[in-house]
């Protein structure tokens, strides 16, 4: 089972703690790649017009300049500095030392800086969008998505993918890999109808139950849909797989809140 995540917008700057190290990161493999774009998204963080081209609002002055000192920074797990719904839900911070050992296993988050990080991974807090193009690489979708595609190529079972739409050019599982979107519908006036805070709510109601759960994580798609209608009546009213549109993809679970 390998469980993708997005990075949340919002995140928790650790206020004591040694600065970030690339080598006991997860995936050593990605270490050359790291170095060069922490170096990249701390130059770009100096320059006068870094909003634009971290894809930053401009608003966010304090967390682009906070960017700058980014390998001297404080740095804390992962499941802690990110915050926001989907995390408060999946409660990664939380969890048992059987559960803790399963995501470290199974979780992964997908960064536009960092790549994929195991949510033990110790990481300052930082702001860049995965749609950055940044001078000398290019878009960050594209510089991740040949390292990725190494790193993450083992056979995990069945991929349950949280990530919004922006993240999926970074990492595609091959094919013949069971592969799931999350998607999450409430019912309005007699008709399915795609809710977006509730839907972050619920991806992480699941990543939690993923984790939580008594016996073996799923490897199959039908497995992962009967762990998901164990939220059935609590969370859900009801879950199903829906199959690809086209020849390639992936299929769909389907929550349907309570």
């Amino acid at each position: 089972m390998l469980i993708l995540l997005p990075p949340s917008e919002g995140k928790t700057s650790p206020a004591r703690g040694t600065p970030v190290d690339l080598a006991s990161l997860s995936h050593p493999e990605l270490s050359e790649h790291r170095e060069r774009l922490l170096d990249l998204v701390i130059d770009a963080s100096a320059r006068p017009d870094a909003a634009r081209v971290l894809d930053i609002p401009p608003t966010l002055t304090a967390e682009i300049e906070h960017n700058t000192t980014l390998r001297s920074a404080p740095a804390a797990p992962a499941a802690k500095v990110y915050t926001g719904v989907l995390y408060a839900a999946a409660g990664l911070d939380a969890l048992t030392e059987t559960a803790r050992r399963r995501a470290n296993r199974s979780v992964r988050i997908v960064s536009g800086l960092w790549g994929v990080l195991a949510p033990t991974d110790r990481i300052p807090a930082y702001r860049t969008s995965i749609c950055a193009k940044l001078p000398g690489i290019g878009e960050l979708t594209q510089y991740w998505a040949p390292a990725l595609k190494q790193t993450l190529g083992e056979d995990w079972g069945v991929v349950i993918d949280s990530r919004s739409s922006s993240y999926l050019p970074t990492w595609r599982p091959p094919s013949g890999l069971p592969w799931l979107t999350v998607r999450v519908v409430q019912i309005r006036d007699g008709k399915p109808s795609v809710v977006s805070h509730f839907a972050k709510h619920t991806r992480g109601v699941l990543t939690h139950h993923l984790l939580t759960r008594p016996g073996a994580p799923p490897r199959t798609s039908a497995q992962v849909l009967a762990a998901a209608q164990e939220l059935i009546p609590t969370v859900l009213r009801e879950a199903s797989l829906l199959p690809r549109t086209g020849r390639t993809g992936p299929d769909t679970l389907e929550l349907v809140l309570a």
